[in-house]
C-alpha cells in the first residue's frame, strides 16, 4: 500500500511538473505551514504556467459560438431544410433570426471575457485610489467602476470618467472664472456708483453749506443795514434835537443882543441926557458906571439848552 502511493504521488509531481499545476492551484495536498503570500505567488506562477491552456479553451469556444451563428444564417438563406428548422424553432424566432442575414460576423459581438482575479482586481483598486486621490474621478464614478465585472470595460470606463471628469472640471473652472470677473466688475460698478453717489452728496452739502453761508451773510447784512438804519435815525434825531438846540441857542443869543442893544441905547440917552443936564448946571463929573447897569433884566437862564 505503501509503495502505491508513493508511485501515486511520484507521477503527480510528474504531471504538475509537466503542466505546470501545483499543491497552491489544485488544492489537493496544501501547506498548512506556508504564508498566504506565498500561496498566492504560487498560484499566480501556476495560472501563468497554464495560461495557454485557457487561452485555447477560450479561443476554440468563441470559435464555436462564431460557427454556429454563421451556421444558423446560412441554414436561414440556404439551406433546403429550412422549412424543417423553422418548424423546430417557431415563426416567431424564425423572423428574430432573419434579421442576422444583413449583419457581419463582428456585429454579433461575439467575446469571452474572464471574470478577473484578486490580483487583476487589487490593480483595478489601485488605478481607482489613485484617480480618486488624484481628483480625477468622483466617489459615483468609482461605485460605477467597481460594478463592472469586465477587467478591461472597466478600466476603459475609468479612462472615460477621467476625461469626463477633466471636461467638467475645466467648464466648471472657466465658469468660475466667468463669476469671479462678472463679480468684479459688479463690485466695481457698486464701487464707481458708490463713489458717485459720494460725490453728489458731497456737493449738496457743499452747495447747501454755501447756501447757509449766503443766507446768514444776507441776514447778517440785513441786520446791518437795520442797525446803521437804526443808528442814522438816532443820529438824525440827535441832529435834529442839535439844531433845535442851535437854534434855540442862536435865537437867544439874537434876542439878547437885541436886548443889550436897547440897553446901550437906552444907557447912552441916559448919559447923554446926564451930559446935557452936567453942561447945563455946570455940575461935577458923574461916574456912569453902575452896579445896577451891568445887570441884565431877567437874567440869562441856561435851562433852555437842555435836550428836549
Amino acid at each position: 500500500m505503501g509503495a502505491l502511493i508513493q508511485t501515486y504521488n511520484y507521477y503527480l509531481q510528474m504531471i504538475r511538473d509537466t503542466t505546470g499545476l501545483n499543491e497552491a492551484k489544485d488544492g489537493s495536498t496544501p501547506d498548512s505551514k506556508a504564508l498566504v503570500g506565498i500561496q498566492k505567488i504560487a498560484a499566480a506562477n501556476s495560472n501563468t504556467a497554464t495560461r495557454h491552456i485557457l487561452q485555447g479553451g477560450l479561443f476554440l469556444t468563441a470559435e464555436t459560438a462564431e460557427c454556429l451563428s454563421l451556421r444558423i444564417s446560412d441554414i436561414l438563406e440556404y439551406s433546403p431544410t429550412r422549412e424543417a428548422f423553422i418548424q423546430k424553432i417557431g415563426g416567431h424566432n424564425v423572423a428574430t433570426l432573419e434579421e442576422m442575414g444583413e449583419l457581419h460576423l463582428y456585429d454579433f459581438g461575439i467575446f469571452i471575457e474572464l471574470t478577473p482575479d484578486d490580483e487583476e482586481k487589487q490593480m483595478l483598486e489601485n488605478n481607482i485610489q489613485t484617480a480618486l486621490s488624484a481628483g480625477l474621478i468622483d466617489l459615483e464614478d468609482a461605485i460605477d467602476i467597481r460594478e463592472i465585472k469586465n477587467l478591461k470595460l472597466a478600466n476603459q470606463l475609468l479612462k472615460l470618467r477621467r476625461k469626463q471628469k477633466a471636461d467638467k472640471d475645466q467648464i466648471r473652472t472657466q465658469q468660475n472664472i466667468q463669476a469671479q470677473a462678472q463679480a468684479n466688475a459688479q463690485a466695481q460698478q457698486v464701487a464707481a456708483q458708490a463713489e458717485i453717489q459720494k460725490n453728489q452728496v458731497i456737493t449738496q452739502q457743499k452747495a447747501q453749506l454755501l447756501q447757509m453761508e449766503a443766507q446768514i451773510d444776507s441776514q447778517k447784512m440785513q441786520q446791518e443795514i437795520q442797525a446803521k438804519i437804526q443808528l442814522m435815525q438816532v443820529e438824525f434825531q440827535y441832529n435834529m434835537q442839535l439844531r433845535g438846540i442851535d437854534a434855540e441857542a442862536a435865537r437867544k443869543n439874537e434876542i439878547e443882543k437885541e436886548d443889550r442893544k436897547d440897553q446901550r441905547i437906552q444907557m447912552q440917552g441916559t448919559q447923554q441926557s446926564e451930559l446935557i443936564e452936567q453942561r447945563s448946571n455946570n455940575t461935577p463929573p458923574k461916574n456912569f458906571e453902575s452896579s445896577g447897569n451891568d445887570i441884565l433884566g431877567g437874567g440869562f437862564d441856561l435851562g433852555s439848552f437842555e435836550p428836549r
